[in-house]
């Protein structure tokens, strides 16, 4: 019980972090209609209110085989990644967000670090559904995205997407 405690409050303090950072993020790219300046504002935002985030970043789709690094926070992160391999890959050709509490779990997983262990990966989408980039966020801390972060980690990109959603992209 007091386990379960500790989970519902963790998750009552994320949600509420998210709701602060999703505003902010309003407040920052208000007026901006560069899509590159957008994705690094929004990567270093998140990547500087979440301590559990230790890679954050974007990988834009610039062919319809390929993602190439965006924006990002953090060590150094893959160039290139195709569509279809690894985790974000499998992201980009799904269309449908991904949490992966263990990556060596993952059969395909790219290691770009080898220090992490969780990653989430959410697509940025147009209204229509066209696939403009993938927000890449990864821990080395084991199982460490709630089901909060997926929430408000999603609220963000589709914000990202109606926003540029005339983006020159694929």
């Amino acid at each position: 019980m007091v386990e379960s405690l500790k989970w519902d409050d963790l998750g009552a303090a994320r949600s509420e972090q998210y709701t602060e950072v999703l505003s902010r993020i309003g407040g920052l790219l208000e007026g901006e209609d560069d899509w590159v300046a957008a994705m690094a504002t929004v990567a270093c935002e998140l990547h500087q209110a979440f301590e559990h985030f230790h890679w954050t970043g974007f990988y834009r789709l610039v062919r319809p085989d390929e993602l190439i690094i965006g924006p990002y926070q953090g060590g150094h992160g893959c160039l290139r990644i195709p569509v279809g391999r690894g985790v974000c890959g499998w992201v980009a050709a799904r269309k449908e967000t991904l949490n992966l509490p263990d990556v060596h779990a993952f059969v395909d997983h790219i290691a770009c670090s080898s220090t992490t262990n969780s990653e989430i990966v959410v697509p940025v989408l147009t209204p229509s559904g066209r696939l403009l980039a993938v927000l890449d966020v990864d821990s080395d801390d084991p199982a460490a995205f709630l089901p909060q972060d997926q929430v408000g980690l999603e609220a963000i990109c589709a914000v990202l997407g109606a926003r540029f959603q005339h983006t020159l992209s694929l």
